[in-house]
Order: C-alpha cells, then structure tokens, then sequence
C-alpha cells in the first residue's frame, strides 16, 4: 500500500493540489458567478471530508485526506496552487490544472500502480461534483440554467483523458 512515505515531497505536493485542480478546472471552464463559485469550491471540500469518514475509502486516498487536514499541507498545497496560477487567465488555470492532473497520473502509475485507479476515479467524483455543484446560464440563482454545461462536460472528458480513464 502506498502512503506518504512511497512519494518525494514534490510528488506528495502534486497530490495534494490534485483534488483542488479537479474542481479548479470545472469552475475555471465554465465560471458560474460568486454563487456558483462557492457552491463549486464546496464540492471539492465535502469531497475530502467525505473520504475521511468512509472505512471503505482507498488506503492512499485517507491518507491524502488525512494530511490535508493538517494545516501544514493546507498551505503546502495552497501556496503551490498559487505559484503555478500567478498571472494567470481562467483559461490557463483550465490548461494548467489538466495538465497537474495528467502529471498526477503519471506519478500515481509510477510509484503507486495498485492505488492509481481508485485514485483516479476518486478525483474524476470530484470533478463530476463539481460541475453538478452548481446551474450554469440561468437567470436569477441558475434558475433555468443546465446542470453541467456544455464546457464543463468537454472539461470533464479532458481530464478523463488527462488522467486515463
């Protein structure tokens, strides 16, 4: 089983900005108003809690939740998602956030292929609940907006490819 220990901090940094990068790509490709936003960023969070209270939960993806509940690896993460988006448009955070994922993969394959998949799938939930999370191109509070729009599902296909599944 792989846990901390099996990544080198740069690895283990790129994993714990990789739940945040699966939510950041869907809001980036489809911003849906302050609203939206915040009803975006929750579903990454409750993502998180949620696999901290699931005994069933994967071995590699409790231990993430568990250290990302430690502030120190809060803000390992968050200043890392801040050096990489400096500057940077919503349509870069989309590019670069795809392609933290598609490194995350990479590294998952490499150094911890009996978890990758569960791994994976986890932060493909992540994106999907993101997108659902909140309407997009309705009136007053989404209202008569759709569900997952259409730049979303082609961002949710992209990271499907991005990290192999």
């Amino acid at each position: 089983m792989a846990d901390k220990t099996t990544f080198t901090r740069e690895e283990w940094t790129l994993l714990l900005e990789s739940p945040m990068m699966a939510g950041i790509a869907i809001t980036a490709a489809d911003p849906s108003g302050l609203w939206g936003l915040l009803k975006e960023s929750f579903a990454g969070g409750s993502a998180l809690a949620k696999v901290m209270a699931d005994p069933g939960a994967n071995p590699l993806v409790k231990a993430l939740a568990n250290d990302f509940s430690t502030s120190e690896a809060r803000s390992t993460a968050r200043d890392g998602l801040k050096a990489k988006f400096a500057n940077s448009q919503p349509a870069d955070v989309k590019t670069k956030s795809i392609e933290a994922l598609r490194q995350v993969s990479a590294v998952l394959a490499a150094k911890a292929p009996g978890d990758a998949a569960a791994f994976k799938s986890w932060l493909r939930q992540i994106s999907q609940g993101t997108a659902e999370a909140a309407s997009e191109g309705g009136g007053l509070l989404g209202i008569g907006g759709v569900q997952v729009s259409d730049a979303e599902k082609a961002t949710l296909a992209e990271i499907s490819a991005a990290l192999g599944i």
